[in-house]
């Protein structure tokens, strides 16, 4: 029974190991704004659809890599673009009204998060990495965002709407 007892913690706590460690490490790759971009669907969990779609190790950040953040930071670049520019959310909010209005701004929300957090992330990197003068930009962009998820969390279960934008990360 002790020897039962013995093994059982044992195997418990290499589980518990692995369940608490990173995933493997995997490097960004280059995608489509269409490919990343997290807009459709339902409303109420952008943050995690961008989260899942930027696998960044939060606690290491210091350790990101040059490609990485050339990704993220080129990502919140392009969702800011299809936000404001032509042909963006913008754009494809002129005129629309009712129930398409509220879907395609649902859309828009969770653009902005992607936008956002993506922002974030970068501003968080670079600081990590030596950059000094960022916690302003930092704390400015973290308000930004934590205002966008709230209102992506209060239409949870809404359908939203992307666009098809041209662009990549």
């Amino acid at each position: 029974m002790r020897f039962s007892i013995q093994v059982l913690t044992l195997v418990l706590s290499f589980s518990a190991t692995a369940l608490g460690a990173p995933v493997s490490k995997r490097a960004l790759t280059e995608q489509a704004y269409n490919d990343f971009q997290v807009s459709g669907g339902v409303a109420g969990d952008a943050l995690a659809e961008v989260n899942a779609n930027f696998p960044i190790d939060v606690n290491d950040l210091a350790n990101v890599s040059a490609n990485d953040l050339d990704i993220i930071s080129s990502a919140a670049q392009i969702s800011e673009q299809a936000e404001v520019a032509t042909g963006g959310f913008n754009d494809a909010l002129e005129g629309v009204t009712g129930d398409a209005k509220t879907v395609l701004q649902a859309g828009k929300i969770k653009n902005k998060v992607l936008k956002l957090q993506t922002d974030v992330l970068r501003l968080q990197i670079q600081a990590a990495q030596g950059k000094t003068g960022l916690d302003a930009q930092i704390s400015q962009q973290e308000k930004k965002l934590a205002t966008n998820v709230a209102i992506d969390e209060e239409a949870a279960g809404q359908a939203s709407s992307a666009i098809d934008f041209a662009g990549s990360d």
